[in-house]
């Protein structure tokens, strides 16, 4: 059989369910690997002296919890439904140092970035936390569903910001084309502008040269007018003197 996914939560051996059987409670299933003795609440539990209906409602109901928690594995093979739950074992002091030691073995197995956001590094530390969860559970059902709810509040706040993240991107990326396609018309209007202002230039060049072409034109007129004007008080002039002298030859009286 191909082994499943490796993970660090820990989990009992693969049992073999046939396809066609309705599907019953895992950990219900009579060929049960390593079963566990009952955990009581107290401080300091007392090995048991034998089966009890108490003791194994209290187990059965642990395992239930374990069971939604973290649900178990499923594996096809050859036509085979394999089953892999979760263990119910206990965990000692030293399972939490191996889970601490398998850790940061495979963060840096999977080469996990240590800061930043990393992918690989938030699986492994989900698994972890899982692992701990289901430790915590075995000892206080109570503990482990409040250690879920904790679970279930973080991957939330998680998948919030990430879509978040995503929303704030797509927005960016339309804000940055909206400003591409803004730029392409302020471009496209500056050049226009520029030769609009290129026209009136040569428009303005225009009129100051029929300006200055008129003003010297007129310039020339008024010389000329000036000059035939001074030509004609010269001349008239020179007919009043004339006619002054005429006048006083005729008033005269000759002696």
């Amino acid at each position: 059989m191909i082994p499943p996914a490796d993970s660090l939560v820990k989990y009992d051996n693969p049992l073999l369910v046939s396809r066609n059987t309705e599907k019953k409670t895992p950990r219900a299933h009579p060929n049960k690997v390593n079963p566990q003795q009952p955990i009581n609440t107290g401080p300091v539990p007392s090995p048991p002296k034998g089966k009890s209906p108490a003791a194994d409602s209290s187990r059965d109901q642990t395992d239930e919890i374990l069971n939604a928690i973290l649900p178990p594995r499923e594996i096809t093979e050859d036509g085979q439904l394999w089953v892999q739950q979760v263990s119910s074992t206990p965990a000692t002091r030293l399972d939490v140092v191996k889970l601490q030691e398998q850790l940061d073995v495979r963060l840096q197995q999977r080469q996990a970035r240590e800061t930043g956001i990393c992918p690989v590094r938030r699986e492994l530390y989900s698994q972890c936390f899982d692992e701990l969860i289901r430790q915590v559970t075995i000892n206080c059902a109570e503990r482990g569903l409040l250690l879920l709810r904790v679970r279930d509040e973080i991957r939330m706040t998680i998948a919030a910001f990430q879509t978040l993240y995503e929303s704030s991107v797509a927005f960016g990326m339309r804000k940055a084309l909206q400003a591409e396609q803004g730029k392409a018309d302020m471009e496209k209007k500056i050049a226009e502008l520029e030769e609009e202002k290129r026209e009136l230039e040569r428009a303005v060049n225009e009129q100051k040269a029929k300006c200055e072409a008129i003003e010297k034109r007129e310039a020339e007129r008024r010389q000329v007018d000036e000059k035939k004007h001074a030509e004609e008080i010269q001349f008239l002039k020179r007919t009043n003197q004339q006619l002054k002298t005429q006048l006083e030859g005729i008033v005269t009286p000759k002696k």
